[in-house]
């Protein structure tokens, strides 16, 4: 029985000194060429990636980030114009390959291009909601509409009235998320979802 305590201990001790180390890297191309591992601070138990991509007109952006993260969901939305995804895992270093680019899934949402949104768009991998979101951008009210995964869903109480974002709505049908006609800030969305789901 003795013996059991002890090796039970033991095992504590190793294991509450183990610390999760994870590859990180900023990348404005899109690519993390130069990662690096970094042993992650306590309390955080989870590696990441999350990626940002943007089309405006001719002009396209990738981001990529990688870090250690306290707590985390894998998260996708998709705008038609803009795409944010965030992966997590939980051993060392599991972040050192990018996730596989996600399969289109069957769902179908509407989303806006110029002042209309009746362009339709299929949803990939975890995205299994229509998304709907009104955002208060230089003075005016502004909508974006798409693709969004449940766990982005189940945050949108907590987002309301955070960076200028007035309403989130979701829901689960095809194209329930509707067609009607607003002009678009898809970049001002995208980079307060995924600043608000890299920091919180």
């Amino acid at each position: 029985m003795d013996l059991q305590i002890s090796v039970f201990l033991l095992f504590i001790l190793f294991t509450a000194g183990h610390s999760l180390s994870c590859y990180e890297c900023m990348s404005l191309t899109g690519s993390c060429a130069s990662q690096t591992v970094k042993t992650c601070p306590i309390g955080y138990s989870h590696c990441m990636t999350s990626t940002a991509v943007a089309q405006a007109g001719d002009i396209n952006t990738k981001v990529k980030v990688k870090d250690c993260a306290p707590a985390c969901q894998s998260v996708s939305m998709n705008t038609g114009v803009s795409k944010v995804t965030s992966s997590c895992c939980d051993t060392d270093q599991c972040n050192a390959r990018d996730p596989p680019d996600p399969v289109p899934n069957g769902k179908k949402c509407f989303y806006c291009e110029g002042k209309s949104c009746s362009s339709i768009l299929s949803c990939s991998g975890t995205e299994d909601h229509c998304i709907k979101a009104t955002v208060a951008y230089g003075g005016q009210s502004v909508s974006v509409k798409g693709c969004a995964s449940k766990s982005i869903c189940d945050a949108t109480a907590s987002i309301h009235n955070v960076h200028n974002i007035e309403s989130i709505t979701c829901c689960e049908g095809n194209l329930c998320n509707g067609a009607q006609s607003v002009s678009q800030s898809f970049l001002f969305l995208c980079c307060s979802l995924l600043s608000y789901f890299l920091l919180h």
